[in-house]
């Protein structure tokens, strides 16, 4: 049995092409059933439904052999036992940081300014802020993190981009960009070896229709 772990939404849906490509179609759609498995056209294949942030975690310890994640997921995880063969380049965004429209976020980083930054990437956004040599305070959130400096919580967030408009909404503007995201496939090293006869024409299914 092979198992895929897989996140509603964006990369659920942009996944589907490449399933299809390798011949894996589910039998349910995820955003209309309640089911956290879900069977295949293939007996030998299922598919698992998990938190976006929990996919490398099921991967990694063996809940599944195979899955997708982001590369902010993986940054953040670390990617200790898994193996990453391919930028599935789907599900694109861009890792910013973004500040109320009034705060001069250049002049603050010359000046030497100690900044609080709301985050839920805090890894990224530590690593982003020692290679510039600015002392940050981060300020680790899980959810609206544009209302973070609206309040006076933070000077700046570290977040996903995609179009902008949730941040031009609420006043916010992207004044720098730390990495551009897309989604990985991630495999656990054990099944590589005990399943490969597997696992393998998958992989390269994958690698064919990503192109």
């Amino acid at each position: 049995m092979i198992t895929i772990a897989l996140s509603k939404g964006r990369i659920f849906d942009e996944t589907v092409p490449l399933l299809k490509a390798a011949g894996i179609v589910t039998r349910e759609n995820p955003e209309t059933s309640r089911k956290l498995i879900l069977e295949t056209n293939r007996r030998n294949v299922r598919v698992i439904i998990v938190r976006a942030t929990d996919v490398p975690t099921y991967v990694q310890f063996g809940g599944a052999d195979i899955g997708v994640a982001g590369k902010d997921v993986l940054d953040e995880h670390g990617g200790d036992g898994l193996y990453t063969p391919l930028d599935l380049k789907i599900a694109k965004c861009r890792m910013m940081v973004a500040v109320r429209k009034d705060f001069d976020y250049a002049s603050a980083v010359r000046q030497g300014a100690r900044l609080k930054i709301a985050t839920k990437y805090v890894q990224t956004a530590r690593e982003h802020f020692a290679n510039k040599g600015v002392h940050v305070d981060l300020i680790k959130l899980y959810g609206s993190m544009e209302l973070a400096p609206l309040v006076g919580l933070a000077d700046a967030i570290v977040d996903l981009v995609s179009t902008g408009s949730t941040l031009k909404a609420n006043g916010l503007v992207a004044v720098e960009e730390i990495v551009r995201i897309s989604s990985r496939l991630v495999v656990n090293q054990a099944a590589l070896k005990l399943k490969r006869a597997q696992l393998q024409p998958l992989i390269d299914t994958f690698t064919r229709a990503v192109g």
